[in-house]
């Protein structure tokens, strides 16, 4: 029995219509809670509050959009990276936060009043227990505050870290 083929245009068609039907097809992350820190994303140069490059950080959706993934430079030879995600069984943001100090950071934490805080703990060499709470607050202007607090030997909150994200200028 001779083999017949389609048409150079109907395989276009069908084509055409296969990928659109895929494309139509949710993904696993694509809820609106899997958005919900979409603010962040981008190319950004942070600033201390006096002014100064603090460094420049990247935020890239990746893994099908489930992820984001945090490159942080300094510049001066200290870096770190996070991956980020919504843990939907759950119903909260998971960050694993490391750097080139050694740091490994766990925070979990999810939407307050329109700003994503994320808390964790972490122990020194002698397990004396430091919490932390990071907060990312969306600004009118599209720029971000990261605020970092941690706690000192007192359990006293202290400002570790407060940062103004601005959209770096696009590459020529």
């Amino acid at each position: 029995m001779p083999m017949t083929t389609l048409p150079t245009r109907q395989l276009a068609v069908l084509a055409a219509f296969l990928l659109g039907h895929a494309a139509a097809v949710a993904g696993p992350c694509d809820d609106s809670a899997f958005r919900a820190f979409d603010f962040w994303l981008g190319q950004w140069q942070v600033h201390t509050p006096d002014g100064k490059l603090a460094g420049t950080n990247r935020i890239e959706r990746e893994y099908g959009g489930c992820v984001l993934h945090e490159r942080y430079d300094t510049g001066k030879g200290y870096s770190g990276e996070s991956l980020n995600i919504y843990d939907a069984a759950r119903k909260v943001w998971h960050q694993s936060w490391v750097d080139t100090g050694g740091t490994l950071l766990l925070l979990e934490g999810g939407l307050r009043n329109g700003a994503m805080v994320l808390e964790g703990q972490t122990s020194n060499l002698g397990g004396a227990p430091t919490r932390h709470r990071i907060t990312w607050t969306p600004n009118a202007d599209g720029s971000v505050r990261q605020l970092w607090e941690s706690t000192d030997a007192k359990g006293q909150w202290t400002v570790a870290f407060d940062g103004r994200y601005t959209r770096a200028p696009a590459a020529r």
